[in-house]
């Protein structure tokens, strides 16, 4: 079960300042991507930018600055732009999914329709490599994914941003599904669990019954002391998830 109330992650995202070869950004940006289970959102801690986001209504850029709070649902492209020292709180729902690969990569059409092809633009060097090797690798990701950012765009200003955005959700439900049923595990044993025990103390309660309120806890956590990972869109401080 997730430490945070409701089956949430959180995660401390600094923003890449690497140029961007489309040149958004002042500073630099993330890589796009969707998440296919989980919605999230963005709580600004410092510095300016913005988040780009590109669903079934189109595209929106959404200026952001500390304290403002952007919010996008499963199947929504987003992109963080940095334009000087963007810091966000990442609120994630399902906790434990994306970090089990609910996350999907606009890379070119090519890549997206072959499962392996997809694996090896996606993911890092594994234990041994250096810091620079993986900041190597994380910017060559970033850049196929605006590679195959840059096509999607241009099927929108064709065909709409449903019609274009139709192929990429096909792939995306395609790549993930094999993951599905630990999925499926998972969130029962978490998010499920927590929905189902607010369920029977409600239950409770209305009739006049506090039982649970005796077997209450409380629980701390310090982030994980390991060098920040290389995220999507930034450099992640993260914390166990319990």
């Amino acid at each position: 079960m997730s430490l945070l109330p409701g089956g949430v992650s959180l995660s401390h995202l600094r923003v890449y300042d690497w140029p961007a070869p489309d040149g958004v950004g002042r500073a630099g940006s993330g890589a796009p991507h969707l998440h296919t289970a989980s919605a999230e959102a963005y709580v600004v801690l410092g510095g300016s930018g913005a988040v780009h986001t590109l669903g079934p209504a189109g595209f929106a850029e959404h200026p952001l600055g500390a304290g403002d709070v952007v919010r996008f649902d499963p199947g929504v492209v987003h992109r963080a732009v940095n334009h000087g020292d963007l810091e966000v709180l990442v609120v994630m729902g399902n906790a434990g999914l994306p970090e089990a690969g609910d996350a999907v990569l606009t890379f070119p059409s090519a890549v997206l329709a072959d499962a392996a092809a997809y694996r090896a633009a996606a993911l890092l060097p594994g234990p041994g490599a250096t810091d620079d090797e993986l900041a190597a690798a994380a910017r060559r990701r970033r850049d196929l994914a605006l590679e195959g950012y840059a096509e999607l765009l241009d099927a929108v200003r064709r065909l709409g941003p449903a019609a274009a955005l139709r192929p990429l959700h096909d792939a995306a439900a395609r790549l993930v599904r094999p993951y599905v049923p630990h999925w499926q595990d998972r969130w029962t044993r978490t998010v499920l669990r927590e929905t189902d025990a607010t369920a029977g103390a409600l239950e409770a309660l209305v009739r006049g019954v506090a039982g649970h309120l005796g077997s209450a806890q409380v629980r701390d956590v310090r982030p994980d002391p390991a060098p920040r990972r290389y995220g999507m869109c930034g450099r992640l401080q993260t914390w166990p998830l319990g």
